[in-house]
């Protein structure tokens, strides 16, 4: 019935008709013609040579720390030797006034000697151009620094309705020859005499058992705005260029003693970049991997009250780095990490309380980083968890879809260790749940194939019974 109606009102007056295709076609070929060339200038527009020469350009949004790009994934083993000169640049919009009038133009600012050495002929006529403090501290900047910067501690906002939960940590586990172990420097909110509550956590797992040892300490704002740099009681942490120096010297429950100094090598393209998530009423939390894998060496002692002969734990094998920071009152999350012939997979999803953010619409995200540094990375990520008839996860499944990402993992629950969460800062009233057991990987990842099992770790949060 319409078709019909549409050819009679087309053949009733057949010239407008002829007209309205001709009119219609015209203005399609022009809009392809325009949206060609537009195109073909925007292109133009974004080549290296009308930037400042140069054969790459990568752009990057203000929200992403170039510094880190520069002396951070930039580095990493498969780029390092192929990159001449880097030279960062910003453009703004300018407004030139002159006889009440005002007139719009383009700015854009660099590092002047960096420029000269990508052959930019605007800067290289220009000797008055020079480097200022600000341009040699981009011009100076290490791997080493950038690992630095990103793993230092957070003043503690101003955000009354959160202000008893702020919590910043170091956390670290491995596996070595021995034992496996997750261990944790936490410093918390202010305590009344203005100082803030930090302690040491070490989990230690042979086999079947887990054993504990602790430490406390109170610090003054001074003592923390050091760390990384951090030290708690008679524990330590010491990064020393791309190296962290773990010393540790803490007591268990039934007073044995444990004591040992362990290392944990970075690297400049094995690292995840800052993430941090902000909701109402200031709340704000943040997450980072300074070493999604590295080398682990080191040796734990163990001397049990009253023991004549202690027992020495090789530690020596592969570890993961991660940094913690934010406000945790009726938080919760799911984290997960493995790690398989230099191929390192990491996912996370962060709750946040409901009256600071949707907790539907921030999504989860899973990382994969490869030898020489990131394969690729995805948001769109779901997360399910099979559970026994308790309650307690029996295995995790975690599905990412992305550019460059398209990857399944299954971990399968070997054990649990479970912690009310009833005291500190992130106390929420729930159990937290840390999880040993096997991955289980297959897909892709920037094209190249993934297939492989091994061991790792997870997270996840249950309520309490």
């Amino acid at each position: 019935m319409i078709s019909r109606l549409a050819l009679r009102s087309l053949t009733a007056h057949p010239v407008r008709s002829a007209v309205l295709s001709v009119g219609f076609g015209a203005g399609v070929a022009v809009m392809a013609i325009l949206l060609g060339v537009a195109e073909i200038v925007l292109q133009q527009a974004q080549s290296p040579d009308l930037v400042g020469g140069g054969d790459v350009v990568i752009r990057v949004g203000r929200q992403i720390p170039a510094s880190l790009l520069l002396s951070g994934t930039l580095q990493a083993e498969a780029l390092r030797s192929r990159i001449v000169t880097t030279a960062p640049t910003q453009t703004a919009d300018l407004y030139l006034t002159s006889g009440g009038k005002r007139i719009r133009v383009a700015g854009r600012g660099g590092v002047p000697s960096l420029e000269r050495a990508l052959g930019d002929h605007e800067t290289s006529a220009i000797g008055a151009w020079q480097d200022t403090e600000a341009d040699r501290a981009w011009t100076h900047s290490s791997p080493a620094a950038a690992l630095r910067e990103i793993d230092k501690f957070h003043p503690v906002p101003d955000a009354p309705a959160w202000a008893d939960s702020w919590a910043e940590w170091l956390y670290f586990n491995g596996r070595g020859a021995d034992a496996r172990f997750y261990l944790t420097f936490l410093v918390g909110p202010r305590a009344p005499d203005g100082r803030r509550a930090a302690g040491v956590r070490l989990q230690l797992q042979r086999g079947d058992r887990t054993e504990n040892y602790n430490a406390s300490a109170l610090l003054t704002d001074a003592e923390v705005a050091g760390a990384p740099d951090l030290a708690i009681g008679a524990s330590t942490v010491r990064l020393d260029g791309q190296r962290y120096r773990l010393h540790l010297d803490l007591v268990g429950p039934d007073g044995t003693r444990a004591v040992g100094d362990v290392s944990l090598e970075g690297s400049p393209g094995r690292l995840v970049p800052p993430i941090e998530m902000l909701g109402a009423k200031g709340w704000r939390t943040g997450y980072v991997v300074p070493v999604m894998s590295g080398a682990l060496a080191g040796s734990l002692t163990l001397t049990p009250r009253g023991a004549a002969t202690p027992e020495t734990l090789s530690l020596d094998g592969t570890g993961y780095h991660d940094h913690n920071w934010g406000f945790w009152k009726g938080v919760s999350w799911q984290w997960g990490q493995a790690q398989h012939e230099g191929v390192s997979v990491v996912y996370g999803r962060v709750f946040p309380p409901e009256d600071a953010a949707d907790r539907e619409r921030l999504p989860g995200f899973v990382g994969v980083l490869g030898p020489d540094g990131p394969l690729g990375f995805a948001t769109n990520v779901q997360i399910a968890e099979t559970n026994a008839p308790d309650g307690r996860p029996t295995a995790i499944t975690v599905r990412a879809l992305g550019s460059a990402l398209d990857i399944t993992l299954r971990f399968d629950v070997t054990s649990a260790v479970t912690t009310r969460m009833a005291q500190g800062p992130l106390a929420n009233d729930v159990n937290f749940l840390q999880l040993q057991g096997r991955y289980t990987v297959s897909g892709r990842a920037a094209g190249r194939t993934l297939e492989f099992t091994a061991p790792g770790a997870a997270e996840t949060f249950r309520g309490a019974p």
